[in-house]
């Protein structure tokens, strides 16, 4: 029994943080096969013409998001033209759609934006016409293709795009839970979880990270790095539209987590370990960590830091998919609230930090909308998952199309 148990420990952790865009598409779904595919420096691209088109004329070009591993393009493209059709409509409209995806989606945000670089002058060279590009992404993607063009800009080269876009972009940050981060390297075997959360991309992307060499959190040092390298190449491409597009709500409405309540308790496999939602605080208990092979207790606390688990916002089955992974290891599992905030609202529309608790949750509907670095933005009106397709969200998009 003992053995039992060990095993299902250390087998906890194969599982990744993921939202829809990398779910299984549905039985029976088939993406249809590309015109084109492109092999990419880093990565690659499937290509798909608009309905009546022959060859590339009015290029929309997408970028993966974050996970580990490669990007299944076959997946993502499920992921975009599910509830609400959105390529479909896209390629009805005659916009080719280019995908793009990475070798390893949990890369530097610097080193994949040389892909994505490759793509956009892949597409300037093979277009027919003078059409202007729309290119993005979603979550990761949405920063990575932002480097891009903004460093394409400060090289002079000319990528002509006419509309950039993100969707549910973490521009300010992403957030996952402290004790989760630290969860996953507290199972005793090397794990795709803990790989996840040590990559460089969540290093870059999260707001705070938890280091698993000193136990503390705190802004990774490849976070200061990436904000500064953006910085030096002006922060944001200048020549397009600026849009940003949010999955959480504007109005301060966050979700029904409060601070401080126990979220996720397992038993019999980590029995007693116990993960509680975020409170303000100096010296906050976030979790409480306990294995039996080999034995060990850890508590988790943070201090300062605002109640972001219900935060208006993306959100994540964070702590769902945390219990999925608990349950088929076999243990006992009281799972209180699934999903948690993945991107703050204000971080999607690049309107503020996350560091306060009333810009975290402020009704954005006050705010002039000229202080968001970006031109033009949305949030959804209701809250819907991190990078989910909506209809009200991807007719916004589509009405915004370059001419």
């Amino acid at each position: 029994m003992s053995e039992q148990i060990e095993q299902a420990e250390r087998g906890v952790g194969e599982f990744t943080l993921a939202g829809p865009l990398t779910t299984a598409p549905p039985a029976g779904y088939t993406a249809p096969e590309p015109d084109e595919k492109w092999t990419l420096r880093g990565g690659f691209a499937h290509v798909h013409y608009g309905e009546r088109n022959q060859g590339l004329v009015r290029p929309v070009i997408m970028a993966d998001g974050f996970d580990l591993g490669k990007s299944d393009l076959a997946r993502l493209h499920a992921g975009l033209d599910g509830d609400f059709p959105l390529l479909t409509e896209l390629r009805r409209r005659g916009r080719d759609v280019i995908l793009v995806g990475f070798d390893e989606r949990g890369a530097s945000v610097l080193d994949n934006a040389r892909t994505v670089t490759e793509a956009v002058l892949r597409t300037c060279a093979q277009q027919l016409g003078g059409a202007r590009l729309m290119a993005g992404g979603f979550s990761m993607g949405g920063l990575v293709t932002r480097y891009a063009l903004a460093r394409m800009e400060h090289d002079r080269i000319d990528h002509r795009v006419g509309v950039y876009f993100s969707y549910d972009t973490p521009h300010r940050g992403a957030y996952i839970p402290i004790g989760l981060q630290a969860f996953a390297h507290f199972i005793p075997v090397p794990n795709d979880f803990a790989r996840q959360m040590n990559s460089p991309a969540a290093r870059q992307l999260l707001w705070r990270h938890y280091d698993a060499m000193t136990g503390q959190n705190g802004i990774a040092p490849e976070r200061r790095e990436l904000l500064q390298r953006l910085a030096e190449v002006g922060g944001w491409p200048r020549i397009p539209r600026v849009l940003a597009l949010a999955n959480g709500r504007g109005d301060g409405t966050g979700i029904a987590v409060p601070p401080g309540e126990t979220v996720l308790k397992s038993e019999r496999v980590y029995p007693g370990t116990a993960f509680h939602a975020q409170a303000q605080g100096r010296q906050v208990t976030v979790a409480e960590l306990k294995r039996r092979f080999p034995a060990s207790e850890k508590t988790i606390t943070t201090g300062d830091l605002p109640e972001m688990d219900g935060a208006p916002g993306g959100t994540l089955r964070s702590y769902g998919l945390l219990a999925d992974a608990l349950e088929k290891a076999g243990a006992e599992v009281d799972l209180r609230h699934a999903e948690i905030c993945f991107v703050p609202t204000v971080s999607a529309v690049a309107l503020r930090d996350l560091d306060q608790q009333k810009d975290l949750y402020a009704d954005l509907e006050d705010i002039a909308p000229d202080e968001s670095e970006v031109d033009d933005f949305v949030w959804s009106s209701t809250t819907t998952a991190h990078t989910a397709v909506t209809e009200e969200l991807g007719t916004w998009l589509l009405d915004r199309l370059p001419e």
